[in-house]
């Protein structure tokens, strides 16, 4: 007789850090090689206990009689008291207590999924704290229904692990273990995309293995975490590659597996790998991507990294054409070009763009290979960037007009709409979610919401005037800076309030006004043309297979041979003028913003076609 299916299982992953309930009890451990004892502190009992020290500076006990819910912190010899670094659940912020979690308590009902090939990705990124009014997963789940809607399959989730306070980007967080207090329990980000898998969509998170942020971080008593050797934009770099490195190591990779296992996501996001330095044999990135992938054989699991050094030997296939290491790269090269030539901006990392010359040849270099500079020099930079990227399908990018990066390092969190008209926005639209790149929408572009999306940070009271300055500096490497016409970086928001938080909160009351419905209706006809014409014919597309010519200032012909033996050509005029000369139309016309005529391509028009 055939066993029945179930309807639920539990899911945790075993680890060597943290609190682990067991059947005996609770095993807590922890490496701490800087300390000679560690104890045990249990909230609301003042007798303390004793973990038993070994030579490789692990700390261990088994405590009977100790479950899920307990709250517990660590006391150092010199009598501090501190957070477990690898917590699962911070309830009263990140200097509070930890609270013991038993993951086996909740109950997914996704039995049967095993995710989505990349090939059909539409990737809708947001912050939780910012997605709805409450600013919390449960909230969220209530807007998966609209994602659904929207025809998006993808949902890529900011960055959640706890940080200081009640508001934050997220890449300052400083517990890699442990969803934010702020957005509810872990129970509920298992909720969440629990219900996001029962709707066929995919949710990937943004990770942070950089630094750590600076509030919280109680690694740095009793561990090895940095190293004098390296350097980051953040201080010292994390220790990859130095003495005691290899549990540091451990300690990053059991993070990510944490994440996708224990929360069954369907991939990660890492954020600025260019920042991660590592001298060693295997670089900690590979061994991510070989850990990750082998310890899911059985589903789909997506790796996208954000790497300003555009480098191509993180994203090559194998002769299968599946990822060696990681599956696609966001693609700024992308944005900087279709914004520049929307909006005019020609400052800041844009100034990498303005050169007339060049800049179509930029353009369609990046929409049909990926990378704009593949090992020359850039402007603003003044050193050369990137590699060869030709050889790579085009599904190895992830383009997009907006994301958090680009809408919030502006002085006020402006959005595109803001700055351009719309007739460039559509056009923009148009090209990057039918590109045979992995298309991502930014949440509340879609109904081209009136909120911005500043930078935000709770910081404590004494920091507010050096975050706000630092912030200021930061901004003056940004396209506004230079700009005699655009906001000065003393008119920044205050990011450290609670008001600047506040107003980057989604607009959901103006879904169905105009002109917002409009743009929904635009961003849904768009998407269904993707899934129509393109998706369809991305599995199996190799690399050496797309070509582009440049037809003026700012408008290009760009042709890729798809995997189905067809072949997709673009025709755009991203400029205000008409573009004539454009070869002759071949093939079908599957879209077409704004309007074409025998040799005319008309300003701002864009227009799709198949050749079978």
């Amino acid at each position: 007789m055939r066993r029945p299916k179930p309807t639920s299982i539990p899911r945790s992953h075993k680890m060597r850090f943290g609190a682990e309930v067991r059947d005996d009890g609770t095993r807590f451990r922890i490496w701490a090689p800087k300390v000679s004892s560690v104890k045990l502190k249990f909230k609301g009992k003042r007798t303390l206990v004793d973990l038993n020290p070994r030579d490789d500076g692990w700390h261990r006990a088994v405590v009977e009689d100790v479950g899920a819910g307990t709250l517990y912190k660590y006391v150092l010899p010199d009598g501090s008291e501190i957070p477990d670094p690898t917590s699962r659940f911070q309830p009263d912020d990140i200097h509070g207590y930890s609270e013991v979690i038993d993951p086996r308590s909740f109950a997914w009902t996704d039995v049967e999924w095993i995710g989505r090939p990349w090939e059909e990705a539409i990737i809708y990124e947001l912050h939780i704290g910012t997605f709805t009014d409450e600013g919390t997963f449960s909230a969220a789940i209530g807007k998966l229904d609209h994602l659904v809607k929207l025809g998006v399959t993808a949902i890529q989730i900011m960055p959640i692990a706890e940080f200081y306070g009640k508001f934050n980007w997220g890449y300052d967080g400083a517990m890699w273990f442990a969803p934010d207090s702020s957005y509810g329990r872990p129970g509920d980000l298992k909720a969440f995309i629990n219900a996001a898998h029962a709707r066929s969509l995919m949710v990937f998170l943004d990770v942070v293995y950089n630094h750590l942020g600076s509030q919280g971080n109680y690694l740095v008593p009793i561990a090895p975490i940095f190293t004098k050797a390296h350097e980051s934009p953040w201080g010292e770099a994390i220790n990859f590659d130095g003495k005691d490195s290899k549990v540091i190591r451990e300690l990053v990779v059991e993070s990510a597996l944490y994440w996708t296992s224990e929360f069954n996501l369907d991939g990660l996001r890492f954020d600025a790998v260019h920042a991660i330095t590592d001298d060693s044999s295997t670089h900690i990135l590979e061994l991510l991507a070989a850990r990750l992938r082998s310890a899911r054989p059985h589903r789909y699991t997506h790796l996208i990294i954000e790497n300003s050094e555009n480098q191509e030997r993180w994203l090559r296939r194998n002769s299968g054409s599946e990822p060696v290491h990681f599956t696609a790269q966001w693609n700024d090269d992308v944005h900087h070009l279709l914004h520049s030539a929307a909006t005019g901006e020609n400052t800041g990392y844009y100034a990498d763009f303005d050169n007339l010359e060049e800049r179509c040849d930029k353009l369609g270099r990046a929409l049909a290979e990926g990378f704009a500079y593949q090992g020359e020099l850039k402007i603003h930079e003044g050193v050369k960037r990137g590699e060869p990227s030709s050889g790579l399908p085009a599904t190895s990018f992830v383009a997009y007009m907006q994301d958090h990066d680009q809408v919030g390092n502006r002085v006020r969190g402006d959005r595109i709409n803001q700055l351009a008209h719309i007739d460039a926005v559509k056009a923009l639209t148009a090209v990057y979610l039918l590109l045979p790149q992995i298309p991502m929408l930014f949440m509340g572009e879609e109904w081209a919401t009136e909120r911005p999306f500043p930078f935000f940070s709770d910081v404590p009271a004494e920091l507010r005037d050096i975050v706000r300055k630092g912030r200021q500096e930061e901004l003056k490497s940004t396209p506004e800076h230079d700009d005699p016409s655009k906001p000065n970086v003393e008119e920044a928001v205050d990011p450290t309030s609670l008001e600047t938080f506040q107003s980057a909160k989604l607009d959901w009351k103006n879904l169905r006004a105009q002109p917002h419905a409009d743009w929904l209706l635009h961003y849904r006809s768009l998407i269904d043309v993707r899934k129509m014409e393109i998706i369809p014919r991305l599995v199996g597309q190799e690399g050496f297979a797309s070509e582009y010519e440049a037809l003026g200032p700012k408008a290009v012909l760009v042709s890729w041979r798809m995997g189905d033996g067809s072949k997709i050509r673009l025709y755009a005029n991203l400029s205000d003028d008409t573009q004539s000369d454009v070869p002759a139309i071949i093939g079908r016309r599957i879209y077409l913003q704004g309007f074409i005529e025998e040799a005319v391509l008309g300003p701002w028009s864009v227009l799709w076609t198949i050749e079978i």
